[in-house]
């Protein structure tokens, strides 16, 4: 397990003078074949956004986020209460520095506790590992490992802290299977068996208001999709948040957790992040690039497969290959014209995970335009070319008999690995979760917050 050091220092005297020239932002400012014939286009995803000529952003382009918004307020929302506060690398205001370091200069703010998701509050963990409980060498501030931690242990890590009110400031990207967004579940249901707060500083959603893919069903939940919600969610972290309070609180936590979400100004669901964002601190180690997001919304598939998804290089969920593949899955996926894409024949050797030292033959993907790109059916695309070969399989987990299979607790449910090992085309997989696409995004109307949505 990795740690970051520790040390005695307050955090007055460990934060110094360079900060305390910035003390209150006020302007400026962000897991997992043969057919050469070309697919059918598929109608099977809401597109929330509006006419994709219209500007991405707000008067003169900027985005400015809830943590933004609320340091320009002097951190009004946050003041007369004991907080906690779970964050991690992205938690960043326009001169990049961090939320934690900012507000740990107000003496009117007492903040008892920071709450480190996995990969740790300050990011130095790889995928599955947290930094554990630690102190801030920057700040002072007790560091609480939460990730893995379920509601029960999450309310007594709050209770330890003596947090009266919860803040929540993480980048998502948008997908299920990333794991900030149960953090994020959790932890309001046990605010809200606490009696606590609970403030959301929201960030756009960076492959933007799109809704695709399979709804999660109850008996494949897991750390990857705790509840059901579709694999492309298309919304805010405060949006779900408004969403998880008003659809599965009540009946989870007995009541719903008194919320408020400090929104995103200037943002619009039909952009992406490429079109607005200065600054991408990686979520998490392999989320490089917000182009990282946009195709691991629908690559983070291959984690459930035999296939290297790219983890060990430096382009994760963009390379994707296997010892087994050759130069003829590129080119027909190529065949397919799937759109705002283009793929590139590549071989690569990873540093770890998957097929160390070995050499891999498979493509990297270029995005080449980001509204018209779909993730969802683009991967769903290379599955089935993929399943073509011999040496193809769906990973295994001898650890879990009854649900075995990685790749269903991703995409929600056995039937996407099914309809592909049975010949289905991607046409048939994707347009089987239609109604699901169309019912999720109906529900969450009531709880979207921002405009450039389709009615």
């Amino acid at each position: 397990m990795t740690r970051l050091p520790t040390g005695p220092p307050t955090r007055r005297t460990v934060l110094g003078s360079a900060l305390a020239s910035g003390a209150a932002v006020t302007a400026g400012l962000t897991l997992g074949g043969e057919t050469a014939a070309a697919a059918p286009a598929v109608d099977s995803a809401v597109d929330s956004g509006v006419d994709s000529a219209a500007p991405a952003a707000g008067p003169g382009g900027r985005v400015r986020t809830g943590a933004e918004v609320a340091a320009a307020g002097g951190w009004s929302e946050l003041r007369g209460t004991r907080l906690g506060i779970f964050s991690n690398p992205t938690g960043i205001l326009p001169d990049a520095r961090h939320i934690v370091d900012d507000l740990a200069l107000h003496d009117e703010l007492e903040i008892v506790g920071v709450f480190g998701p996995e990969h740790g509050f300050r990011g130095s963990a790889q995928a599955g590992g947290s930094e554990g409980d630690t102190t801030d060498p920057r700040t002072g501030l007790p560091v609480f490992d939460a990730y893995g931690a379920n509601q029960t242990k999450l309310a007594e890590l709050f209770t330890k802290s003596g947090a009266q009110t919860m803040v929540f400031d993480i980048q998502d990207v948008g997908a299920r299977f990333y794991t900030y967004i149960w953090t994020l579940y959790n932890s309001m249901v046990a605010a809200a068996r606490l009696g606590l707060n609970y403030v959301v500083l929201d960030r756009p959603n960076p492959v933007g208001g799109r809704v695709d893919g399979a709804m999660m069903t109850p008996g494949y939940t897991s750390g990857v999709g705790a509840k059901e919600i579709v694999q492309q969610h298309g919304m805010t972290v405060g949006e779900l948040a408004r969403f998880f309070n008003g659809e599965f609180l009540p009946a989870e936590a007995g009541r719903s957790v008194d919320l408020e979400v400090v929104r995103v100004k200037g943002w619009r669901p039909d952009s992406r992040a490429q079109e607005y964002t200065p600054l991408w601190p990686p979520p998490s180690p392999n989320m490089p690039t917000a182009d990282t997001a946009l195709v691991y919304v629908g690559t983070c598939f291959f984690e459930g497969t035999n296939l290297s998804e790219g983890r060990g290089t430096t382009r994760p969920f963009e390379m994707i290959g296997a010892p087994y593949l050759d130069y003829h899955w590129g080119d027909r996926l190529g065949a397919r014209g799937l759109p705002g894409v283009e793929f590139r024949e590549a071989y690569f050797v990873p540093t770890f995970n998957k097929y160390v030292d070995e050499t891999c033959a498979g493509v990297q993907m270029h995005v080449t335009d980001a509204r018209a790109f779909e993730p969802v059916p683009t991967a769903v695309a290379m599955l089935v070319e993929a399943r073509k070969y011999a040496e193809f399989e769906w990973r295994y987990d001898s650890y879990d008999p009854v649900r075995p299979y990685w790749i269903d607790k991703l995409s929600g449910s056995p039937r996407m690995r099914t309809m592909i090992d049975s010949g289905a085309d991607v046409a048939e997989v994707v347009g089987a979760w239609k109604e699901e696409v169309r019912a999720f995004d109906a529900r969450r109307q009531q709880y979207l917050l921002y405009s450039g949505r389709r009615a």
